[in-house]
């Protein structure tokens, strides 16, 4: 009887355990709403497409109230900017683009994206526009197809305006003629829907707007709710680092310096590991940057020449001729009006100097150990310098190189004379009197 009390009991207990935890999410507090807050101070690179995307997810995990993009770009990559506003538009979450802060701007890529969020805001002293294309592939673009390229972003953008209800007429003229205006004008005609000063301000305008979402009609709940940033990643931040053409540029001399160094010294090992990685980082950031192949010709073939300098006697010249190739390839090696997409001259001028210097001192070092008399051997012996220690007539021994030799001479040395190698064959030295 007690055993089936027991087995009743615990029967009992599991029961009441169960209909419990069924009940109790219902009297647990909710939990705490947030917004999101993502920044963007680069332009858009295949780096910060990634990075938003992973933002939006992240948003969407944590049942943010929205996620505020907070923007300041030059513009960046169609394909980047494009992946980008699919996942804006696709997302379940409101997103908010905010301009910001004073002195920032949205420009070309920028504008689309602003453009393509839920609420678009800027900041005090701001500005949207300049959204026209621009090739940066490595050339000029011909008549037609530049005005293919400006007829696909001017009906892309203005897609994208009157989705989002904005000026549809001053969206594309952002493409065709590249306009660009303040926050005030924005505002005024219906480019963006606010002015805020900071992001607080920002939440409390946006506070109880409604918003069509994948078709729902989402309200706002945003005032006094607390923020949370999210930061890059390991991996987003390495691809923004290479995506930089200074980066891009730097990785591309090392690797060449390395491989150099390695090839003129077999066994070396480190340098050549370097230089491989080095050179593989390097092409794989060429992949998103407008690489002018013209340029890494160049940069090879001023490599090639300092390397000939060693087979060659120019006097100089094939030296000269590489440096110079190497500033040309340099200054060439990225295509693009846009500066972000260029290297800087205060980091090519200082690269070029530091490889042209170390190529330059690797080949004259080389001259010089082909030049240089042999220090070991028989070859090392010849016009050495020592001292007879058996009279030699017409055979002897000489201490020579710090060793004791078996020598002859055409002439009787006396010991303790000194003598000059003057040919060594096996383990004999001819010497001559030193007078």
């Amino acid at each position: 009887m007690g055993k089936k009390s027991f087995c009743a009991f615990l029967f009992l207990g599991l029961f009441l355990s169960g209909l419990l935890l069924s009940v109790l999410p219902g009297f647990l507090p909710a939990q705490e709403k947030q917004v999101n807050i993502l920044k963007i101070n680069d332009a858009i690179t295949p780096a910060i497409a990634d990075f938003i995307k992973r933002g939006i997810e992240q948003s969407i995990k944590d049942k943010a109230e929205c996620l505020v993009i907070q923007m300041d770009t030059p513009g960046g990559l169609d394909l980047s900017m494009r992946d980008i506003i699919k996942e804006i538009m696709n997302a379940d979450i409101p997103i908010v683009v905010y301009v910001a802060p004073s002195g920032a701007r949205a420009a070309s890529a920028g504008v689309f994206i602003t453009l393509a969020s839920d609420i678009a805001a800027m900041a005090p002293g701001t500005n949207i526009g300049a959204a026209h294309p621009v090739a940066v592939g490595g050339g000029r673009m011909d008549r037609t197809m530049a005005e293919k390229v400006v007829n696909d972003a001017a009906a892309y953008i203005e897609s994208i305006a009157a989705k989002k209800g904005r000026n549809v007429k001053w969206a594309a003229k952002a493409v065709r003629e590249s306009v660009s205006i303040t926050e005030t004008e924005a505002l005024k005609i219906k480019i963006i829907d606010l002015i805020a000063r900071d992001v607080d301000d920002l939440l409390a305008k946006i506070n109880g707007k409604r918003i069509e979402k994948n078709r729902r009609t989402l309200k706002l709940a945003t005032k006094g709710l607390k923020t949370k940033s999210l930061e890059m990643g390991f991996r987003e931040n390495f691809l923004a680092i290479l995506s930089n053409p200074n980066i891009a540029y730097i990785l591309m001399m090392i690797g060449l310096v390395g491989l150099y160094f390695e090839l003129s010294n077999p066994g070396a090992i480190f340098p050549g590991v370097i230089g491989g990685i080095c050179l593989i980082l390097a092409f794989f950031a060429f992949r998103t940057l407008p690489v002018n192949y013209a340029g890494i010709l160049l940069i090879l073939l001023g490599v090639f020449l300092f390397i000939a300098e060693i087979k060659i006697t120019s006097y100089g010249l094939l030296s000269v001729g590489g440096v110079v190739s190497l500033a040309l390839g340099s200054i060439m090696l990225f295509d693009s009006p846009l500066p972000f997409l260029r290297a800087s001259l205060m980091v090519i001028i200082p690269t070029v100097l530091a490889a042209a210097g170390f190529f330059i001192f690797a080949v004259t070092m080389t001259i010089k150990a082909h030049m240089a008399k042999p220090a070991t051997g028989k070859e090392g012996l010849l016009g050495e310098v020592g001292k007879v220690t058996t009279r030699i007539a017409p055979e002897g021994k000489v201490f020579v190189h710090g060793e004791l030799w078996n020598a002859y001479a055409d002439e009787i040395i006396e010991e303790g004379q000194k003598v000059r190698v003057v040919k060594a064959e096996g383990l004999w030295v001819k010497v001559e009197k030193i007078s």
